[in-house]
């Protein structure tokens, strides 16, 4: 006759003691010691102009032509930029060696040189060909037009930032969709969905928590990029009126670039809320936590069982 083995005991409980820490105190003392004298030294330093900065600060002409024009440049550039990256990772992933090869290209040259340099080139580009003609090759001219004398430096900020953009806009959006393991497009187009389909049901969604975090951080620095676009020349974004228009009239540089660099802040702040909510809206349904499975079948390994 078999005994019966006793019943497994639970173990007892362990009474932790948490670790003290007295030296975060101390650096975080120091921390808010420095903080407050710097914040002290700012209030009652003369060469801030801080009268200056409130006067400023709320000024109809930074507002509604500075602070709208540098929207517009982030926005029209952000999107062809997310158009064209599109395109050119499609490219990337293209079976089609040319393709890939002209992608790579774009990618190596507008990856591979500052951007101030592009926009000083897109700048000159009505100096570099001032006349332009449309026509048969080496036959007669159906439409010319002379670039010199055409004005429009505000199109041609947002090309070069557009075209800057989309050359990391296309790693990202490659990155994104290599990330979706090839068995969900392969399930996808078994149960009868187009390959089309497939990508905006399947792929794309599964991408946009890997695209999402890189892209809004792209937002945020095209928001930040646009003050080179005085090398176009282009002075009606917020830099070029605060710092180009009114520092040049009334001498004070230095509280003109702190109204500037509030509205940045101001502006990238609401970017950064609604980057957090769309991130959170497209990570629904994924979770860190394993699995009671996978929990087991980690224990099993470091025991040294097969799985």
């Amino acid at each position: 006759m078999s005994v019966d083995a006793p019943p497994p005991t639970a173990p007892a409980a362990i009474d932790a003691i948490p670790l003290r820490h007295p030296w975060r105190w101390v650096a975080a003392a120091v921390i808010l010691i420095l903080v407050g004298l710097f914040l002290y030294g700012a209030a009652t330093n003369p060469a801030y102009r801080w009268s200056v900065f409130m006067e400023y600060l709320f000024n109809e002409r930074v507002l509604m032509v500075g602070l709208v024009n540098t929207l517009q440049l982030t926005v029209y550039s952000m999107v062809l930029a997310i158009l064209l990256g599109i395109l050119l990772a499609v490219m990337r992933l293209s079976p089609n060696p040319v393709f890939r090869y002209v992608a790579w290209v774009y990618l190596w040259v507008f990856r591979g040189t500052p951007v101030y340099v592009q926009l000083v080139f897109w700048g000159l580009l009505p100096t570099i060909y001032q006349n332009v003609q449309l026509g048969v090759p080496f036959g007669p001219s159906l439409l010319q037009f002379n670039l010199q004398a055409l004005s429009f430096p505000f199109a041609l900020a947002i090309i070069g930032l557009a075209l800057n953009e989309a050359a990391y806009m296309a790693e990202i959006i490659r990155a994104g969709i290599s990330s979706v393991p090839e068995g969900q497009l392969e399930a996808s187009t078994a149960l009868g969905m187009s390959w089309g389909l497939a990508m905006r049901r399947t792929v794309l969604p599964q991408a946009m928590r890997v695209i999402i975090p890189p892209t809004g951080n792209e937002v945020i620095s095209m928001l930040k990029t646009t003050s080179l676009v005085t090398a176009v020349p282009f002075t009606l974004d917020l830099y070029g009126i605060t710092s180009r228009e009114i520092a040049a009239r009334t001498f004070e540089p230095v509280p003109l670039l702190l109204v500037a660099a509030t509205w940045y802040l101001v502006v990238t702040s609401i970017l950064m809320v609604g980057q957090f909510y769309l991130e959170r809206h497209f990570s629904r349904g994924a979770s860190r936590k394993l699995t009671t499975k996978q929990l087991e079948a980690l224990a099993k390994a470091q025991m040294g069982e097969q799985p």
